[in-house]
């Protein structure tokens, strides 16, 4: 498949307002790319469109606010870009949200609002524009997975289970859509420097007291800038890359996986008792079993 050309075409970028996506918003303008945006908090995302609209005067961008936790706002998010931006050449389906806490301290609904945003707005807005995206032979599509969709630790039954589904679901489309010239890329961040830290949810039955702990072990972690992650995004699309790891982070947990895939965790779970046994900051799991790595590298937006 060609190069994919950035200029003409129309962008469509969820979870716009912060970290990775507003990153994106940036690169894709610099490359030519009209925008549409789309985020929960109106106020961050007027301040992205409003800034880029100022350096390029020329583009068209828009902005949607929508909760993408809310399966009906999705399909009537879907329906409106399906009609207002027939001229849609991308969508990166980058909005996500973090829940710490292992399956026994987070109830089913705080289950469902995870995989709502995560894997069904995903899904949701993939097929209100697959057409659109088919009509334009050379498109692409860019779902932001997240290296637990590959390595999934204790404490993350419900973020785990929504990246492995986005993994899956990119992974089938990338075949379902090559003899339409539709390129896929599916992405797993490491360690990202977003609002993840701050904005990530505990499940209910998470004890308080672990709380600030492990927002603060996150914090630590989250290194690597944005807008490094979001030009590496930017060159897999137009390299049409399947598949982008982001980071060590990503890339040591994926050749563990590899390696040892039954019995990874037990290496990493040794590693971290070391580490703590000599007095250094943990980089593995809370007491209440949370992971503190960067739980996907995507703020908890949509």
């Amino acid at each position: 498949m060609r190069a994919y050309e950035f200029a003409g075409g129309t962008a469509v970028v969820t979870g716009a307002a912060s970290g990775i996506g507003e990153a994106l918003a940036v690169q894709l303008a610099d490359r030519g790319s009209a925008l549409v945006l789309v985020d929960r908090d109106g106020d961050r995302l007027t301040g992205v469109a409003d800034r880029i609209r100022e350096a390029h005067p020329q583009l068209e961008v828009d902005t949607y606010v929508v909760d993408l936790a809310d399966d009906a706002a999705t399909d009537a998010l879907g329906t409106a870009l399906e009609t207002a931006h027939p001229g849609t050449t991308l969508l990166v389906n980058n909005a996500g949200v973090a829940l710490g806490g292992r399956f026994d301290q987070v109830t089913l609904e705080e289950f469902d609002w995870v995989l709502a945003i995560n894997f069904r707005a995903v899904v949701r807005l993939t097929a209100a524009l697959l057409p659109t995206l088919k009509a334009h032979p050379g498109a692409h599509l860019v779902n932001v997975s997240s290296i637990f969709g590959i390595f999934a630790p204790p404490g993350q039954a419900a973020y785990a289970a929504s990246k492995f589904a986005v993994r899956g679901f990119s992974e089938s489309l990338r075949h379902e859509l090559a003899d339409d010239e539709v390129g896929v890329t599916v992405v797993h961040p490491g360690g990202i420097r977003t609002r993840i830290a701050e904005s990530a949810r505990l499940g209910s039955g998470v004890d308080p007291a672990e709380v600030a702990e492990g927002r603060a072990q996150m914090a630590r972690l989250l290194r690597i800038p944005p807008e490094k992650a979001a030009a590496q995004i930017v060159a897999a699309i137009e390299k049409r890359r399947p598949r982008l790891l982001i980071g060590l982070s990503a890339r040591v947990p994926d050749a563990l996986v590899r390696l040892r895939p039954g019995s990874y965790w037990r290496l990493v779970a040794r590693g971290i008792a070391a580490r703590g046994s000599s007095g250094q900051s943990s980089s593995g799991q809370s007491s209440s079993g949370q992971s503190s790595s960067d739980m996907g590298g995507t703020a908890a937006r949509d």
